[in-house]
């Protein structure tokens, strides 16, 4: 019995050696791929790559256009109850005949206007008695100074300019003094 013990155990060793050296062979012809297969597994892998950058690029700029086309509606939203305020005030001034009244309530208007648009991020330009800078200023006219520091200084604003968050958005148009 001993005999046939030590038999199947060496059968048992051969059978695990041919398998462990079937499967080398197996991952050997596995790991050796034809120059054509390489390519073909390769190019899907490019292929794929390439369709999911694409969907990427075309999924973003959709995004970029949805995001500009609604990024004025914030803005719009918080002046459409100045619309209102100024809807009632015309219709309040076709029959009040008091002009202080009607004079107080533009002014309470242009100032709900003006903070919502301050609340925005646009603030005005102060131009009038500074030096005059091309980067902030457009000259319309030159006008002798009324005084030797007016030189070279604005010495009138004709249109305000505007800031939004630190960058012009509209330059202020100025008369310059010579």
């Amino acid at each position: 019995m001993s005999e046939e013990k030590e038999i199947n155990e060496e059968l048992n060793q051969e059978a695990t050696t041919e398998t462990t050296a079937n499967s080398a062979e197996n991952s050997e012809v596995k790991v050796e791929q034809t120059a054509e297969e390489k390519y073909a597994e390769l190019n899907d892998k490019f292929l794929r790559l390439y369709s999911e950058f694409d969907n990427y690029r075309k999924r973003t700029n959709k995004e970029k256009i949805d995001l500009i086309g609604s990024a004025s509606a914030g803005v719009l939203k918080d002046l459409i109850p100045v619309i209102d305020d100024f809807e009632r005030a015309i219709a309040n001034n076709e029959t009040s005949e008091d002009i202080a009244v009607v004079k107080e309530g533009f002014h309470l208007i242009y100032n709900k206007f003006k903070t919502t648009l301050e609340n925005k991020g646009l603030t005005p330009m102060n131009a009038k008695g500074k030096v005059f800078d091309s980067e902030l200023h457009e000259a319309i006219a030159n006008v002798p100074a009324p005084s030797k520091d007016l030189i070279g200084k604005v010495v009138d604003d004709v249109e305000k300019g505007y800031f939004l968050n630190d960058k012009v958005v509209r330059y202020a148009k100025v008369v310059v003094g010579q």
